[in-house]
């Protein structure tokens, strides 16, 4: 059975990189009838952050991507936190070494620092490799017994893994392909600490393999961990999993990586949840709280970095991109293969796109319940049956859910105030007779949409040869305060016909008559 992790550490809040990363996780496992696993990986204790593990569940659930088992659920391959998992880890570290896979160091950091300076000297740059570790201090160079004495007298060690010297190792990706690196290239990377607690290197390779991790799902930074993880499953003579490194998401320019300090500084979120940070108190806003709706963000998310390809367009040619897709479809359409090996910009106006298509596919009454949210707020009550009717006429103009109270609320609250530039450019001399003219057409024609179009419209406005413009904007500036909404008489009708004369009258009487 197919069985995938997402792996976070909670140091933090959850990015949206890494939100990407749960939702491919996410829909891989359930393409293929797998499970999918949350796992916290806090081995760095000097990092961790209150909340934050509780901040990655309520965002994941937040968002749909739902867990079989986990940190918060429970599971047969318990427990799912890593400290939880800490007498563990002892076993494997010491069978590294047994085999000959890894070594006792006791480099101290000044003497670590010292060396890298005396390379620094030379231009060049030290590493912790084959061709170096002879000549620091471990249990290489000092011999077994030398080594063991130090451990009985508390000398502080680390686990290094000791890599052959001088052979090419194979990664393969899904993504990718094969990607292959020499051995003296890299370092021989600390396992496990004096202090009880694994690195994340050893700690996710005996996670992965304990909890029957098939496929490997993460984000490109560990590319270069890979070849490391694939020759610690060869010293623990352990089949390793599939892997899948994904590209980076970046900013919208291009240059560089989105990170968690780009939140707000760019206009836009880069957390799906609103984080207040416990150290310093400082807020970064998040995608829930801006009004973007789950599936939005879901959608938008699984677009970075992949696509479905292209089908034929609705005349039978011109290839084009399917964009908006739920869930299932997502889970129906995504393949790993097809995640591009280059990083994906972000783009804000696409954001907002997405979230308006996804807002139009809310009913009336969803909408409707956001409006009446917001009429609360400021104190307004209305029939739920013309907040139901509101918000179907007017949910195409909104992006986001906050945007209703001031598209809407001419709907429930007569102006008080005119748009200036609407009064210069409209209210022309002689307007307050034209409006005069429309409170008694309103007063005198059956109040009907038909009817008033023809006695106001036809009759009226063009019959006199009046520009039609001018009047029914003046007529919108006097009803809405401004020259924006719906189709004018559709205005009229829902307002009913006295609450059209009154604010028609209340326009003539503050904006009076006025001069060329």
């Amino acid at each position: 059975m197919v069985r995938v992790r997402f792996a976070p550490s909670p140091t933090g809040p959850l990015h949206i990189g890494g939100v990407r990363t749960a939702l491919y996780n996410y829909l891989f496992a359930r393409q293929n009838g797998g499970k999918m696993i949350l796992r916290i990986e806090d081995t760095d204790q000097t990092r961790f952050v209150p909340g934050a593990e509780q901040y990655i569940i309520e965002a994941l659930d937040w968002l749909g991507i739902e867990f079989d088992e986990g940190v918060h659920i429970g599971g047969p391959y318990g427990p799912y936190r890593q400290s939880d998992r800490k007498p563990m880890y002892r076993q494997y570290a010491d069978q590294l070494i047994r085999d000959g896979w890894a070594y006792y160091a006791f480099d101290k950091p000044e003497a670590l620092d010292a060396k890298r300076k005396e390379y620094e000297a030379q231009k060049k740059t030290f590493q912790y490799d084959c061709t170096t570790r002879g000549a620091m201090e471990n249990s290489i160079s000092l011999g077994k017994e030398e080594a063991q004495r130090r451990i009985d007298a508390g000398e502080p060690y680390v686990v290094r893994f000791m890599f052959p010297d001088n052979i090419d190792i194979t990664v393969h990706d899904l993504i990718r392909g094969d990607v292959t690196m020499n051995s003296r290239l890299l370092d021989d990377k600390v396992l496990f600490k004096s202090d009880g607690m694994p690195t994340y290197h050893l700690a996710n390779i005996v996670d992965d393999h304990t909890m029957e991790i098939t496929h490997v799902i993460r984000g490109e930074e560990w590319l270069p961990s890979a070849p490391l993880h694939v020759m610690l499953y060869k010293a623990f003579g352990w089949q390793a999993p599939q892997f899948a490194h994904l590209p980076l998401l970046l900013k919208p320019e291009g240059n560089g990586k989105l990170s968690k300090r780009d939140g707000d500084r760019l206009g836009f979120p880069v957390f799906p949840l609103e984080w207040h940070d416990p150290k310093s108190g400082e807020v970064s806003s998040g995608y829930r709280e801006q009004g973007y709706l789950p599936q939005a963000v879901v959608n938008m998310l699984a677009l970075m970095g992949w696509n479905p390809g292209k089908r034929e367009g609705d005349n039978g040619a011109n290839p084009v991109f399917q964009e908006i897709m739920s869930m299932d479809e997502l889970i129906k359409l995504f393949n790993i293969e097809h995640v591009s090996k280059n990083g994906a910009r972000f783009n804000l106006e696409k954001a907002k796109w997405f979230n308006h298509e996804y807002f139009q596919q809310l009913s009336d009454e969803q909408v409707a319940a956001y409006l009446e949210k917001q009429l609360g707020e400021h104190g307004v009550t209305a029939a739920h049956d013309y907040v139901v009717k509101v918000a179907g006429m007017m949910k195409e103009r909104i992006t986001f859910p906050g945007e209703l109270w001031d598209t809407c609320s001419y709907f429930f609250v007569a102006p008080t105030e005119y748009d200036p530039a609407a009064i210069k450019k409209r209210w022309k001399p002689g307007m307050t007779t034209h409006m005069a003219k429309v409170i008694e057409i309103l007063h005198t024609a059956p109040f009907e949409y038909d009817a008033l179009h023809q006695a106001i419209l036809e009759d009226y406005i063009k019959g006199n040869g009046l520009n039609m413009g001018s009047v029914m904007n003046s007529l919108r500036l006097a009803v809405v305060g401004k020259t924006v909404g719906p189709d004018m008489l559709t205005l009229v009708m829902m307002l009913g016909k006295e609450e059209t004369v009154r604010r028609v009258q209340r326009a003539i009487d503050t904006i009076g008559e006025v001069s060329e």
